[in-house]
């Protein structure tokens, strides 16, 4: 028999530790990715900025979870919004029929996306959603005469999703290692990162010069066999915050107009405010990507979602050619549709998307102060998403090895302190280590400080040692 579990046994007070009725057992019998000396500690609670664990200490959720949580924890009218729709109707198949959630949802989301008479299909996450636009170009070409046209160009580093389709347009070592093999060939590209540029003598001219690599790489594959072009407007976890520089994409849009190739942004990450704009791509104005991705902020974390928000002519022309070939169990979920709804109209009411551009300037004024800390490399960001490069010698910028698992490090040290970062690496040719922070959007100015601090502290900490 499986027993009932009820959230309210094991929730503590506020200032309170818990007291549980029912004895957990310390090992669970879950299939968590597994990570060298981690044990997970038992969130129970969230409020705002903080996450509570079992045993009444309050963490400062300065990541967001995975750069997730934009509205905040524990929102009562998000939640009652999500019951209130499974309660009324919890599923339908999109193939059959629609809802009216999911309807006004994609009205809201055209009113908001940097896409052309923009139309929704609503999916459960961001690699599912990498996966659904892949696809579509793919389709949009079939039906236009041009079945050549299946490669898709992406960016070294780059980060699109976990499924074998989006890993293949990942330009990320160490998740690529076991599965390469299986993976589709993709043409990759280097991405903007002015401090680690690929190309030699870039320096200041890396959007020309990424840019041309564009236009270089789709002539050598042939302009009529390419698809579409993937990047994401601020590259995440893959680099850390990089923020390309003015001219990239519009030299971007040029090159996949001159060539017919669809171009494709990925704001899994970077959407739904986090960057102090609805979405990146608006730090770029006149930049309009023919499909747009989004995730994460979507739902905050409330429930799994994602999105991807195509150009009119897009959907029109592959329905002409026969209809979209695709679907999941769980697209255009009317839950999930409530849910983005709900979250939506609380960025607005609360103005979250503005206050993240002000609170991500007071961000990356306190973590500019840890430039002086002798492991830190470069500080990066752009909103209420930043990166801290850690590095073994700064002024060769040599990365630490990938043994050293010093962003892990880092992230358990800080998390001992009372701070939640995001850890990740890899991006120099398998090394490197990289501190996210992408706290919910309701931060206070002191929380931000109050973490800029601890992770100041474990990062001096771990590299003392």
């Amino acid at each position: 028999m499986i027993p009932s579990y009820r959230p309210t046994t094991l929730l503590p007070q506020k200032g309170q530790p818990v007291r549980r009725r029912v004895k957990i057992p310390p090992v669970p019998g879950v299939f968590y990715r597994q990570r060298p000396g981690w044990t997970f500690p038992r969130a129970v609670r969230g409020e705002g900025a903080f996450v509570w664990d079992e045993t009444g200490r309050r963490l400062i959720d300065a990541a967001g979870g995975a750069i997730v949580v934009g509205i905040g924890h524990g929102v009562r009218e998000v939640a009652d919004a999500i019951g209130d729709q499974a309660r009324q109707l919890a599923y339908v198949h999109g193939t059959e029929l629609t809802s009216e959630p999911v309807e006004q949802l994609a009205a809201a989301l055209a009113t908001r996306v940097p896409v052309d008479d923009a139309r929704l299909y609503l999916v459960a996450g961001g690699s599912e959603a990498t996966e659904t636009a892949i696809k579509l170009a793919r389709q949009y070409h079939v039906a236009r005469g041009e079945r050549g046209r299946h490669k898709v160009i992406a960016r070294w580093p780059s980060f699109h999703g976990s499924s074998i389709g989006a890993l293949a347009v990942s330009g990320r070592p160490s998740l690529r290692a076991d599965f390469d093999p299986m993976l589709p060939v993709t043409p990759f590209i280097p991405a903007p990162y002015p401090y680690r540029c690929r190309l030699p003598g870039c320096g200041a001219r890396c959007s020309l010069e990424c840019a041309e690599a564009l236009d270089a790489k789709i002539r050598e594959e042939g302009p009529d066999t390419v698809a579409a072009f993937i990047a994401e407007p601020v590259i995440g976890a893959s680099a850390g915050a990089v923020v390309p520089p003015p001219e990239y994409y519009g030299l971007v849009r040029e090159t996949c107009d001159r060539h017919g190739v669809l171009f494709i942004a990925d704001e899994v990450m970077t959407g739904m405010g986090r960057t102090g704009r609805w979405f990146g791509m608006e730090h770029w104005p006149g930049v309009r990507p023919d499909i747009l991705t989004t995730g994460k902020g979507l739902t905050s974390g409330y429930v799994p979602g994602g999105a991807v928000m195509a150009g009119g002519r897009i959907v029109e022309t592959v329905n002409a050619g026969g209809g979209f070939h695709h679907g999941f169990t769980y697209s255009h979920h009317p839950v999930v549709a409530a849910a983005g709804l709900a979250v939506m109209r609380y960025l607005e009411r609360h103005d979250l998307v503005a206050r993240a551009a002000v609170m991500g300037e007071h961000l990356m004024v306190r973590l500019r102060g840890l430039a002086d800390l002798p492991a830190v490399g470069d500080v990066r960001g752009i909103g209420l998403m930043a990166a801290v490069e850690i590095v073994r010698d700064p002024a060769s910028r040599e990365p630490y090895p990938a043994s050293a698992r010093m962003a892990q490090k880092i992230q358990a040290e800080a998390l001992k302190r009372g701070a939640i970062v995001y850890a990740s690496g890899g991006q120099v040719n398998g090394a490197g280590d990289l501190i996210m922070l992408g706290p919910p959007l309701v931060i206070e100015r002191e929380q931000v400080d109050e973490a800029v601090q601890i992770l100041g502290d474990a990062i001096a900490a771990v590299t003392r040692a």
